[in-house]
C-alpha cells in the first residue's frame, strides 16, 4: 500500500485537528474531515470546520473544499485538495470510502461511544478520553509538558485538566466562554487588537468585555446559537496578528506524533 492510497479519515476539524490535516496531507496522505453541520471552532482562520459555513477554506498554504458525497470527495482529493463533509453527508457515503486510518480529533476529552475499531486498519485518538491497546490502537498525547505529540502504543495519555495553555503566565484568563445559553453575536474580527474590558460581543443580549488585552487569535463564529460554558473566544496576550494565522506548535507536535503513528503501525511503501 502506498502513501497515495491510504486515505485518512479525521473526526473533527478544529485548530488542532487541522494541523493533524496539514502534516497528512504535506506527507502526500488523502485527507477527510468529517464536521457537525454547525462547527463551534473558535480559532476559525486555522480551522477547516470553516469550510462548512464557506464552502472552501485555506489554512496557510493548503485548501479544503466542502463535499456532499463519495465521488465529490475523491475528486477533490485527486485534485490536490483536503475534503471536508458534513456528519450528515458522510452518514451517505461512508460505507464507499476505504479509509485505512481513522482519527479522532474531536476533543471530547472523554470516553466515545461510537468509535467502531473494526471499520478501519488503524484508529488513533488525541488526548484524553483514550486507551492505546483499548479503545483505540495508539493515542497521541495533546498535554502541554513533556510529553507533547508522543505517539502512545499502550496505556493512556495525561488527564484533562480544564487549564488551557499558558500565553504569557496568562491561562484561563484569556479564555472567554459562555456564562449561559444564548445567541451568541459579535462585531469584532479575529487578528484585532483589543484592550482589556473593551466590549468584545454579546450574549444572550448582554455584553461580553475583553478580559486581558492582546490579539483576538479566535472568536466563534456570529449568529449561533449556544449552550453555557462553551468556548467563545481566545485572545492572545502577545500581539502578534500573524499568530492568528499559523497553525500552533500543539497542533504541529500532535500532528507529527500521529503521522509518526501511521507510518509505524502500517505497511506504507
Amino acid at each position: 500500500m502506498t502513501i497515495a492510497d491510504t486515505k485518512i479519515l479525521l473526526l473533527g476539524g478544529g485548530d488542532l485537528a487541522s494541523g493533524v490535516a496539514c502534516r497528512f496531507f504535506r506527507a502526500g496522505f488523502p485527507v477527510l474531515i468529517v464536521e457537525k453541520e454547525e462547527p463551534l471552532a473558535v480559532r476559525r482562520e486555522v480551522a477547516f470546520a470553516s469550510a462548512v459555513y464557506r464552502g472552501n477554506m485555506t489554512v496557510e498554504d493548503i485548501e479544503a473544499k466542502l463535499v456532499t458525497d463519495g465521488k465529490e470527495c475523491g475528486e477533490v482529493q485527486g485534485e490536490g485538495y483536503i475534503a471536508v463533509t458534513t456528519c450528515e453527508n458522510y452518514r451517505n457515503f461512508s460505507p464507499k470510502y476505504n479509509k485505512r486510518v481513522l482519527i479522532d480529533a474531536r476533543m471530547f476529552k472523554e470516553r466515545p461511544d461510537d468509535i467502531d475499531r473494526d471499520l478501519t486498519d488503524l484508529v488513533i485518538g488525541l488526548g484524553p478520553g483514550f486507551s492505546a491497546g483499548d479503545n483505540v490502537d495508539v493515542v497521541v498525547e495533546t498535554s502541554r509538558d513533556h510529553y507533547l505529540g508522543r505517539a502512545i502504543y499502550q496505556g493512556e495519555p495525561a488527564a484533562y485538566t480544564g487549564r488551557p495553555g499558558s500565553i504569557l503566565g496568562l491561562s484561563e484568563e484569556r479564555v472567554i466562554h459562555a456564562e449561559d445559553d444564548g445567541l451568541f453575536s459579535s462585531g469584532r474580527s479575529i487578528g484585532e487588537h483589543i484592550r482589556r474590558g473593551e466590549r468584545l460581543g454579546e450574549l444572550a443580549g448582554g455584553s461580553i468585555e475583553a478580559p486581558v488585552g492582546g490579539v483576538i487569535r479566535g472568536l466563534l463564529k456570529p449568529g449561533l446559537q449556544v449552550k453555557a460554558g462553551t468556548k467563545l473566544a481566545d485572545i492572545d496576550p502577545r500581539g502578534e496578528e500573524e499568530y492568528a494565522f499559523h497553525i500552533s506548535d500543539k497542533a504541529l507536535a500532535v500532528g507529527g506524533g500521529a503521522l509518526e503513528a501511521v507510518l509505524h503501525c502500517l505497511d506504507i511503501n
